[in-house]
């Protein structure tokens, strides 16, 4: 889930019964749509409404002997909380991505964040080939009429630069 500031931050949020940094996520109740769930488990977690704006994956992992799988959704919230935190969690951190995956306690999540973020660069980066074969669309303009970068994707970019360095 991202927020819109001058950089996009991740929520990430801190289990009161462990005391770990996870990524928001939960159980859906009998009968719940995946989407619907996505929603309501994030309320409750950082108290932000949220609009969903595209799946990201699966991961699976073992959990109390049990094989848990999550799927997650990219979201972004508006404005202020809507509720109070859930009891289960103890406080919700908004950060930048690095800071977000050094965060995160748990392996399989900082894997899953940090191959989300690989294939969202794949994805947004055309081969040579397309991008030979297509004319490249217009950058959106914003309010100014001037082209906005997608400050997402830079600085994703920016930070694979700095791992592989």
């Amino acid at each position: 889930m991202v927020r819109e500031t001058p950089e996009q931050l991740i929520a990430v949020v801190r289990l009161r019964k462990d005391k770990s940094w996870v990524l928001p996520k939960g159980k859906l109740k009998p009968g719940e749509d995946a989407l619907a769930g996505a929603r309501r488990e994030v309320m409750e977690e950082t108290g932000y409404d949220v609009s969903i704006e595209g799946f990201l994956g699966s991961m699976s992992h073992a959990e109390g002997g049990k094989l848990k799988v999550v799927q997650f959704w990219r979201m972004r919230a508006a404005g202020e909380p809507a509720r109070k935190l859930m009891d289960d969690v103890r406080a919700v951190k908004w950060l930048p991505l690095q800071q977000a995956v050094d965060t995160l306690t748990r392996p399989h999540e900082k894997a899953f964040l940090m191959s989300v973020i690989q294939a969202a660069l794949q994805a947004a980066e055309p081969s040579a080939r397309e991008a030979a074969a297509e004319p490249a669309a217009p950058p959106v303009p914003d309010d100014g009429g001037l082209p906005k970068p997608n400050r997402f994707f830079e600085a994703i970019r920016a930070w694979l630069r700095r791992l592989a360095a």
